[in-house]
């Protein structure tokens, strides 16, 4: 089964990394990616019972993608996949796609975003999963059994996937620099009282006197450098945007309706 996992993780990011060259968060653009790997033909082969456990597996894998700490646009692709697997899948009744109460909240933000950018496509997808009942909410993401010992181990993320964070800046605050200073002035002043006037010169030019205004300069001058970047992917969202909507201000649901049903005569 891990096995299994592994490899359905591998082709979930092989089609998000594709999507994602695309810089587009239409469902056209996905559909016409899906269809070029045959994706849908990762339910074939299995029989009986698999059909279920493997649904259950691909599901909750592909799941991970709608959540943080990923960017926009594979999130999209997350929704994206996520429907097309549970309306492809072969178990009957559909196996439902778990979501545990704590992720509802990021799910709500994430679709308030579509609203207020206009990407319609991801809007309407994820209110369907939602009219159909395809979630199942649960108090936690994996399942558990009573008395039963799990290997759990954290599967790395995918780099490039990720929405950069502002580390420095939450690490490297104004108290804290206030605290390293003084616990710097007080070294200073330990050092200089243990040791003799001969040894002063040598010893105490070991300790960098200006150690807290130049982390605080590095800090500052990666948050500019982090701006600037910030501006860029702005831009690049907004080129996104207007790939996906062109000079439309708004895409007409019954329009994204007729290509969501068009798209999904699969051949099988």
């Amino acid at each position: 089964m891990d096995e299994s996992r592994k490899r359905v993780k591998s082709d979930c990011e092989e089609l998000l990394s594709r999507f994602q060259t695309t810089d587009s968060v239409r469902f056209e653009v996905f559909s016409k990616i899906w269809r070029e790997m045959k994706f849908s033909e990762i339910f074939y082969g299995t029989e009986g019972r698999e059909k279920r456990t493997f649904s259950q597996l691909i599901l909750d894998t592909a799941s991970r993608f709608l959540l943080p700490p990923f960017s926009f646009q594979i999130r999209v692709g997350g929704l994206y996949l996520l429907y097309s697997l549970y309306k492809c899948q072969i178990a009957s009744p559909p196996e439902q796609i778990r979501l545990a109460l704590k992720d509802w909240e990021d799910i709500k933000k994430f679709e308030k975003d579509a609203v207020d950018a206009q990407h319609l496509d991801a809007v309407y997808i994820l209110r369907q999963l939602m009219l159909q009942k395809a979630f199942h909410f649960t108090a936690m993401p994996t399942m558990l059994a009573f008395r039963k010992k799990r290997k759990m181990e954290k599967s790395p993320l995918c780099e490039e996937f990720l929405e950069r964070a502002s580390r420095p800046q939450e690490l490297i605050n104004i108290e804290l620099l206030d605290e390293l200073s003084n616990i710097h002035d007080l070294y200073d002043k330990l050092k200089t009282s243990v040791t003799s006037k001969s040894e002063q010169s040598s010893s105490v030019n070991l300790i960098r006197k200006d150690l807290v205004p130049q982390l605080r300069s590095s800090v500052v001058d990666f948050y500019k450098w982090q701006q600037k970047k910030c501006s860029k992917r702005a831009d690049r969202l907004a080129s996104i945007k207007s790939k996906a909507y062109g000079q439309a201000a708004e895409v007409c649901v019954s329009r994204v309706n007729t290509e969501i049903l068009f798209y999904f005569h699969f051949n099988k």
